[in-house]
């Protein structure tokens, strides 16, 4: 059996992560849930499935569980996350807090000798260096970076790897259109189901970024070894070349409770909760990444290179920009816009200290606040 907790348990990943521990609970179960501002949810989790540790942002919120649930062990703040990731009883961490707030918890469960299952991005684009210094048991969960992890099992002789976006809703939308595009319409992506935040990004393609980065750091690879290809279907979730000429691929339905379930139970496999892929449903197609419908990827890879501190500005950029279009304040456009101005004004640090990472994300937030003022 072993013990789990969840940094953003109300979470897309966080709660679909609970789904995939209900279903296995003679193999998992939870010892610690943390949430953002999510209360309402935090509290129907607490009761479905007893954790010892409940962790919330708010100190209001703190209040009300500790009155609710008294025979816990209630925490809130900055610090409570990093308690949870090294609490002796805690065997796997699953992080899926969208935030470079979640480097130091996740350092921490490293060093602790935790398995970390990491489903945030943004650990790894800002903090990759730090990271990778903690050692220990990383295994990725995105969905992306989960396939290429499982295709390497017992592989040498990397040449490149491919990593599939689905191009998302505004695929053949005519460029022209891109300025005039809403909230509404970039929030129907064809293929998964996810938070806002992220949908968006999959619209302008900076998760597929982000997803450069970070698969640089955790396959220790350069930027020029990791392409991007369009693949509309979303089976494909990576592929692998290999010197000798030979590519492999990993191929399910998009549903993120596959890569979940892959790193909590590593490296066994067991039946999903995912429906079986009939290959004859599917007519699977490519296509080369058109820059200029995403130029995303390109600024992205700009940020990778330089390195430092830059790939922090990059996500609280973007996250603040998302923000802004989400609230009807700022064209879909502006976006990618508004993260290269703030990457264009940064003064970067080539060895930053976590302190450094934080500030620089920060930083970049509120130069973006800034021009739309």
């Amino acid at each position: 059996m072993k013990r789990v907790a969840i940094l953003g348990s109300t979470g897309s990943i966080g709660q679909q992560a609970l789904q995939v521990i209900e279903k296995h609970r003679d193999k998992l179960s939870v010892l610690a849930l943390s949430a953002g501002r999510n209360y309402s949810l935090l509290r129907e989790q607490a009761f479905r499935f007893n954790p010892k540790i409940l962790h919330i942002e708010s100190h209001e919120h703190f209040l009300l569980l500790g009155k609710e649930f008294p025979e816990k062990e209630i925490l809130w703040g900055g610090e409570g996350l990093s308690y949870i990731a090294g609490h002796p009883d805690v065997d796997i961490l699953l992080v899926a807090i969208p935030s470079p707030i979640a480097i130091e918890p996740t350092i921490t469960a490293l060093k602790a000798g935790k398995r970390v299952a990491l489903a945030a991005k943004e650990v790894l684009v800002c903090g990759g260096k730090l990271v990778k210094q903690a050692g220990g048991e990383l295994i990725p969960v995105d969905s992306e970076h989960s396939a290429i992890f499982q295709l390497l099992r017992g592989e040498e002789g990397i040449k490149r790897i491919i990593l599939t976006a689905s191009g998302g809703p505004f695929l053949n939308t005519p460029l022209e259109r891109f300025a005039e595009i809403t909230p509404q319409e970039a929030l129907q992506h064809p293929t998964w189901r996810m938070g806002k935040k992220i949908t968006i990004d999959s619209a302008t393609l900076f998760n597929k970024g982000l997803e450069i980065i970070e698969a640089m750091w955790l396959f220790d690879l350069s930027l020029s070894q990791i392409e991007v290809v369009i693949h509309p279907q979303s089976v494909i979730h990576s592929l692998v070349e290999f010197v000798d000429g030979a590519l492999k691929a990993h191929l399910s339905l998009p549903d993120m409770r596959l890569p979940v379930q892959y790193a909590l139970l590593y490296p066994q496999r067991f039946p999903s909760l995912i429906a079986p892929l009939d290959l004859t449903q599917f007519m699977l197609t490519f296509q080369p990444l058109d820059e200029r419908r995403f130029p995303a990827v390109k600024l992205s890879k700009l940020a990778g290179e330089k390195g430092g501190t830059f790939p922090a500005v990059l996500c609280g950029a973007d996250e603040t920009a998302v923000e802004l279009f989400l609230k009807g304040r700022i064209k879909f456009t502006d976006i990618v816009t508004l993260v290269e101005k703030a990457l264009e004004r940064h003064k970067g640090k080539e060895e930053p200290t976590l302190g450094d990472i934080l500030q620089s994300y920060e930083w970049a937030k509120e130069e973006v606040l800034k021009e739309t003022m």
